[in-house]
């Protein structure tokens, strides 16, 4: 049963709230001014209090501060026939939950405490959650301990209610599908369908009529008709992953399914409604690509309601060890060895690289280990930082050393994360003074910013 503390200094209002509340099943303390309720806060725990503003010798406002002082998640409704927008203000900035003048419609106060309730209700189970992370360290399937990733899953929690377009950027790797997931599982369409989609892995030519469908004989290839994720994701979350490598045509057809909220397959004539909502993910910078014509700016302002910005692992070094750790057990019940930790030596390793694949790199990492290693420890010789570990520091000479393993290796890829390695490097001999590390790359300052733009490294 809720309980509720009202307090006024007229026996007629106290009376009329507390018969009130009594009959829509709340159970009613009242006091008769600011002192009286605050010594009642002291000793019980209130969800509202709901308090006149103009009282002697403790008036509302003061009282508000006592009790979010001494209760913090209990809901203060000010009530008060003498409104004014200062008062008001004041009020809300200290705390307070809502604020009714008299004379009140009594459907009005049943409703605005049944919201405080509600709202209460939110804040403490938010608290549970965030006191849940703190000692787990894991926000559904989302592991983390540091500042960056507490600070992800109290965003996650408050936009996951919402019904607003999500857009999560962040390098390849850092787990940008697992975050689109827990927003989906923490909101109201739960229950409904999850859909994904790698914008950049499907042709351009198919992309059109995977998002959509299309009917039969529509085009070459399309021997019978078709249901498009959009409409398989119906009531629930269609996750848009790497959105930025969209084909340009296929922009302007979601646009307008955003927009109206209806599409026509290929080859149909009737519009097909839909109530989706949209999380999309990229690592571009797709405020450059606006800028350079090659995403449309008004698609990018309706995807782009709510952003989400997560860190990469080099930026978040405290959750190194827990992952690691993670990935350890995973993967040694699922290969069912008796491999029970990771060396002093070899964690510190791990601590020390600057991990270019993110998450998903330190969990190949080992992974890869596990399979090598034929003792109970995980050792230095077993980790594989990839051809490039030393890329930061290594000469030309030792380039010569390196061997192409047996399934090939992509080229382009490797001299990025080269380049992006040393660039770090430099960055942190000059102390992050951009022009100096330009200096020890022997390039223009010009160039070094267009590297910081290539693999997005903040400033």
């Amino acid at each position: 049963m809720s309980k509720i503390l009202v307090v006024d200094d007229e026996l007629s209002m106290r009376e009329f709230l507390e018969i009130l509340l009594k009959k829509e099943g709340y159970d009613v303390d009242t006091a008769s001014d600011g002192k009286k309720a605050t010594d009642l806060v002291k000793i019980n725990n209130y969800d509202v209090v709901i308090t006149d503003i103009i009282m002697t010798p403790v008036g509302g406002v003061e009282l508000l501060k006592k009790v979010k002082e001494l209760s913090p998640l209990t809901m203060v409704i000010l009530i008060t026939a003498y409104a004014s927008t200062e008062t008001a203000i004041e009020a809300m900035k200290e705390g307070g939950y809502d604020y009714i003048t008299k004379p009140f419609k009594v459907e009005d106060i049943k409703q605005v405490v049944k919201n405080a309730l509600d709202r209460k209700h939110l804040e403490k189970e938010n608290v549970l959650i965030r006191q849940k992370v703190r000692t787990e360290h894991r926000f559904g399937k989302i592991l983390g301990k540091g500042p960056q990733m507490l600070k992800i899953f109290d965003l996650i929690s408050r936009v996951a209610p919402t019904k607003s377009n999500v857009l999560i950027t962040g390098e390849s790797g850092t787990g940008k599908e697992l975050v689109a997931r827990e927003i989906h599982n923490r909101s109201s369409r739960n229950k409904m369908p999850f859909v994904t989609i790698n914008c950049g892995g499907i042709p351009e030519n198919l992309l059109e009529s995977e998002l959509f469908g299309h009917k039969k004989g529509s085009f070459s290839g399309a021997l019978y008709n078709k249901m498009g994720l959009f409409e398989m994701a119906n009531g629930g979350t269609i996750f848009l992953d790497e959105v930025g490598d969209l084909p340009f045509p296929t922009q302007a057809k979601l646009l307008r399914a955003i927009q109206e909220k209806t599409f026509k397959c290929v080859g149909g004539t009737e519009d097909i409604r839909v109530d989706v909502r949209i999380i999309s993910a990229t690592n571009k910078n797709l405020e450059d690509e606006v800028m350079k014509g090659a995403f449309r700016e008004d698609l990018y302002y309706r995807l782009n309601v709510i952003r989400m910005v997560i860190p990469p692992l080099r930026k978040r070094r405290d959750d190194i060890q827990l992952l690691a750790e993670y990935f350890l057990k995973k993967y040694s019940m699922e290969m069912d060895k008796e491999v029970k930790k990771i060396s002093s030596f070899a964690m510190k390793t791990l601590m020390e690289y600057h991990f270019p694949g993110n998450v998903r790199e330190l969990e190949n990492i080992v992974e890869r280990s596990i399979a090598l290693e034929s003792s109970n420890i995980v050792l230095p010789e077993s980790l594989t930082l990839s051809l490039f570990k030393k890329g930061a520091s290594m000469s030309q000479d030792k380039a010569e050393e390196w061997n192409i393993p047996d399934e090939g290796l992509d080229l382009e890829e490797v001299v990025d994360s080269i380049e992006k390695n040393l660039v770090l490097n430099a960055l942190e001999k000059s102390g992050g003074v951009k022009k100096k590390a330009a200096e020890l790359l022997k390039i223009s300052f010009r160039s070094m910013r267009y590297k910081l733009e290539k693999y997005q490294i903040d400033d």
